[in-house]
């Protein structure tokens, strides 16, 4: 197992990259596998926290992010959901057809841009498969003897994983399902959103129209108070970058020109310069970089708004320039 610069993410972790087995599979609902990974020599995996997620490299070219869903305390395994999405790219349909046990997978992590923050009081919210990074979180934030309620939406309930998983704790988690429960996810959203409260974190993750919903119904809940992950790239207005700027790459001493149609990430990888990533949409946070000098123009939907008005990293898959000479640590 190698192990090379400390993640970027937040926290940082020691992050590695080797090829883990397949452990165990087991179908926990409907289109849903759930994969334990294992050292196959034993070896115990890097720690890590809630929120944190791993890249399942299953081809040079097909590389995704899942959200670790199992037991942080233990370190010889990892677990992980996947949904079969219909309209996958590869990455679920690669591990539903052949991520069997027994198989190896390349593994790259773990990062998180996710954490949990402490607090008195949590307002859990997930929809679908969105429900993984999430147990973790639970689970620590019953140890801590927080406050906690869950709100869990998805399509059937047998459509949403970890529902048995999840009796254990009660009434504090409400599962409505479209199917079953027609609007009463959308009644207990807006009532559990209602009253905005200093002393309450929520943590929402799930498909798009959730996001926006839980987003439009937090504006006026004290900042900070939010905390999401997207599946996919969030809707942005029209780019405010230069249209072409320089980086230079202190670490390599180098300076190139970044022109209109290609990004940061494909300029620094077509001269040499060793830069990771992988979704090339702004969401995994894998080419997270630190800004040494000049304004970048956060085009992710990793950093939230604090984090992109300090401007100290960047994501230079989609990200550009609000100056004409950006300086990375690269």
């Amino acid at each position: 197992m190698t192990a090379p610069e400390t993640a970027r993410g937040r926290p940082a972790y020691r992050e590695v990259e080797a090829d883990l087995e397949v452990r165990r599979r087991e179908t926990s609902a409907d289109g849903v596998v759930t994969i334990t990974l294992v050292d196959p020599t034993g070896a115990d995996l890097p720690d890590w926290a809630p929120g944190a997620h791993i890249d399942l490299i299953m081809t040079p070219s097909l590389v995704r992010q899942y959200s670790l869903c199992g037991d942080t305390a233990d370190r010889a395994q990892w677990r992980v959901g996947v949904l079969l999405d219909p309209n996958s790219r590869g990455g679920s349909q690669f591990v539903h057809d052949k991520l069997h046990e027994g198989a190896t997978v390349r593994v790259r992590g773990p990062r998180n841009h996710f954490p949990l923050v402490g607090s008195a009081r949590y307002q859990f919210i997930a929809g679908g498969i969105g429900v993984t990074p999430m147990l973790p979180m639970i689970a620590a934030a019953d140890a801590a003897g927080s406050e906690w309620q869950l709100l869990y939406g998805g399509r059937t309930r047998s459509s949403m994983a970890f529902v048995a998983e999840l009796e254990r704790y009660g009434e504090r988690v409400v599962v409505c399902s479209r199917e079953d429960d027609g609007p009463n996810f959308r009644a207990s959203l807006e009532s559990v959103l209602a009253q905005p409260s200093e002393n309450t974190l929520v943590y929402c993750c799930g498909p798009e129209g959730l996001l926006s919903a839980v987003e439009d119904a937090c504006t006026a809940w004290p900042d900070g108070s939010l905390h999401v992950e997207r599946f996919s790239a969030k809707a942005l207005d029209e780019p405010a970058a230069l249209a072409a700027f320089d980086v230079e790459c202190q670490r390599s001493g180098m300076t190139l020109t970044v022109p209109q149609d290609k990004s940061i990430y494909e300029v620094c990888e077509e001269a040499g310069v060793d830069v990771l990533g992988s979704c090339m949409e702004g969401v995994c946070g894998t080419c997270e970089c630190d800004i040494v000098e000049g304004a970048g123009d956060h085009r992710d939907s990793v950093l939230n708004d604090a984090e992109k008005a300090a401007n100290q990293t960047i994501m230079i898959c989609v990200s550009r320039s609000l100056s004409e000479r950006l300086v990375l640590d690269l």
